[in-house]
């Protein structure tokens, strides 16, 4: 609702500067222009009249920004960082500007009282303790047969788990993956996700799945599918979210749900896969071109402190999340997915409208391309996956 009261001062204050004027019949009404609003947070489709009056008032409010001087929204830049946020991502093509990335932000940055860095205090490598013991959880993984027994023959899975964005790009880095000459001859890459299986399904146990063919009866099903076990998948890739996160409050409330059906979700994998040793877990993809409330901005960016504030628990010797007791694998963050739309992070990674379908949540095969690199670029050059993810 802030950001709806943001949205509608910002409409206010072009109409009494004249810039509604620049277009005719963009909405000048504020009411009626809130009722549009209100409809596409809903998910329903506007009338074809409907869509061109909103996306005029979007068109004059970006119009706006141009011809104020500053720097337009797309960029990481536009506002000093502190939480606050430009807006939400509401109409087709627009871009809006969050924060800065989390692999950007400093120890001294601020977001709504979080600093940054992957691991917290501006570092985006895990503490030392906890890479030596990634490291040797690594050296760990081996071929094993469908019985879980090391042989040279065997496999090592590498298996992910999650919704809808999760499986087409998953099914993407499988495609580049196996054709990979580099690749580990052993190593198979699984696509274990599903579409419409949130973060609250995956905590679900199998036996106790209502529909029967949840999220763990389809791992099962493709493992089964591939010739392979439970007992070979030994790392795996998580990009979990939940679904409509405003019904689950703002932040941090619908954060620490994820953080907490992500946990309950992990703990299953290794009571199903007994012999995964490392999760490594991505959070979304920029969400700034949503168009409707499934996972639009600023929930998609903060669904990476839920992720962060699960691998701290474990840094802090969680007695739930002990991979020394076998009751969860290590937790390590995999790559870093979010960027803020079009402007660019320090390393370059950005994501354009066409990367995205129809609604701006769902990734396009060039939006699933680029995660897919990106996932293929951090196992074979990452300390903790390179061991066993490239032939030697």
């Amino acid at each position: 609702m802030q950001s709806l009261g943001r949205w509608m001062m910002a409409l206010g204050a072009l109409a009494a500067a004249g810039l509604c004027a620049m277009a005719a019949d963009a909405p000048a009404d504020p009411q009626r222009a809130k009722e549009l609003y209100k409809k596409v947070q809903r998910g329903e489709t506007l009338t074809s009249e409907e869509q061109a009056e909103y996306q005029k008032a979007v068109e004059a409010r970006k119009a706006a920004g141009k011809g104020s001087g500053k720097a337009p929204e797309t960029s990481s830049k536009a506002r000093p960082l502190s939480g606050e946020l430009a807006g939400k991502g509401v109409a087709s093509g627009e871009t809006v500007a969050v924060a800065k990335p989390l692999i950007d932000m400093t120890a001294e940055d601020r977001y709504k009282g979080e600093d940054g860095g992957l691991y917290g205090g501006g570092r985006n490598t895990p503490p030392e303790a906890h890479l030596q013991a990634a490291l040797a959880e690594a050296a760990k993984i081996q071929p094993l047969d469908a019985d879980g027994q090391p042989s040279p023959q065997g496999k090592i899975v590498l298996m992910s788990m999650g919704m809808s964005n999760t499986t087409l790009e998953s099914q993407a880095f499988v495609t580049i993956a196996m054709a990979d000459g580099e690749r580990s001859k052993n190593v198979v890459a699984l696509d274990g996700s599903r579409s419409g299986e949130t973060a609250a399904d995956w905590a679900i146990p199998r036996e106790k799945d209502r529909k029967g063919d949840g999220a763990w009866a389809t791992v099962m099903q493709r493992l089964t599918a591939a010739s392979l076990s439970a007992k070979q998948v030994q790392a795996v890739w998580a990009k979990m979210a939940e679904k409509d996160p405003a019904t689950l409050g703002e932040f941090p409330e619908h954060a620490r749900r994820l953080q907490q059906d992500t946990k309950e979700a992990l703990a299953l994998l290794k009571q199903y896969c007994p012999n995964v040793r490392i999760a490594y877990v991505s959070s979304r993809t920029y969400g700034g071109y949503a168009n409707v409330p499934l996972n639009p901005e600023p929930y998609a960016y903060e669904s990476a402190f839920a992720m962060r504030w699960l691998i701290q628990d474990q840094l802090k010797g969680e007695p739930s999340m002990s991979y020394e007791a076998g009751q969860f694998p290590l937790l390590l963050w995999g790559p870093y997915l979010w960027a803020n739309g079009a402007a660019p992070r320090a390393d370059g990674f950005a994501w354009a409208r066409e990367d995205y379908k129809e609604g701006g949540t769902h990734v396009t095969d060039s939006g699933a391309q680029k995660v897919a690199e990106q996932l293929l670029h951090f196992f074979k050059t990452d300390p903790t996956a390179k061991t066993w993810f490239v032939e030697h």
